[in-house]
């Protein structure tokens, strides 16, 4: 009788201890679902005036890679490949449509274009801007579109960020890519603003950009929910 009592208390006691573990598992998941709600509400897209740049960089010999940028047809128009991505965004957004020019011209042949780009990157070139924005501080939101050359974006982002300051700014990237994805790249421009708020925006295989259209439709509609 002692025996079964003892067991009965032991058992009672794991029971209630299992229970007490539970419940700081679901109180801490609970406060880890609640913080990151937390921070994407922190994170929500404002209203306001929004301004859609991108850099591009359609290729002449029609060889695509994952640091080089690509091209897309549609309409019998001819389309970087961010370029088509950034029209899809500024037609959804009523945003105006800025391209990121530079006054170097960048070499059309695939493999010369990844080498030059190879070469500004290792030197840290910030090549000229060939086109500016004489408003940018009247927008509140700006999308900032570019192929992803050697796991980071094109030097011509980095000047387009030493230009503007986007302080109070919202910023979203959007990449092109050819399985590298954003890279460290979003990180490196809250790096260059760091008084702006950063979202991740879309990345999207240069395979699938003719057919994006209605997912960067999706993605641009949740990001206002």
């Amino acid at each position: 009788m002692k025996i079964n009592l003892l067991s009965t208390a032991i058992g009672t006691m794991v029971v209630a201890l299992l229970l007490s573990c539970a419940g700081r598992t679901n109180a801490a998941n609970n406060e880890s679902n609640e913080a990151n709600q937390s921070a994407q509400a922190e994170k929500s897209v404002p209203e306001g005036k929004v301004l859609v740049a991108y850099f591009t960089f359609p290729g002449t010999d029609g060889v695509d890679a994952s640091s080089g940028a690509s091209r897309v047809v549609k309409g019998g128009k001819m389309y970087g490949s961010t370029q088509y991505v950034a029209n899809v965004i500024a037609e959804e957004t009523g945003g105006d449509l800025f391209e990121i020019k530079t006054v170097k011209q960048y070499p059309g042949g695939h493999d010369a274009l990844i080498a030059d780009a190879k070469a500004e990157a290792e030197a840290g070139e910030h090549p000229e801007l060939s086109t500016h924005l004489d408003n940018a501080g009247d927008y509140d939101v700006i999308y900032v579109g570019y192929p992803n050359w050697w796991y980071d974006m094109p030097m011509p982002i980095y000047s387009f960020f030493d230009e503007y300051d986007f302080k109070g700014k919202t910023i979203i990237p959007f990449v092109t890519h050819g399985g590298s994805r954003f890279s460290q790249s979003v990180e490196n421009i809250q790096n260059l603003e760091k008084e702006a708020t950063v979202i991740k925006g879309i990345a999207i295989p240069r395979q699938s950009v003719s057919d994006s259209k209605d997912n960067v439709i999706k993605w641009l509609n949740g990001l206002t929910k």
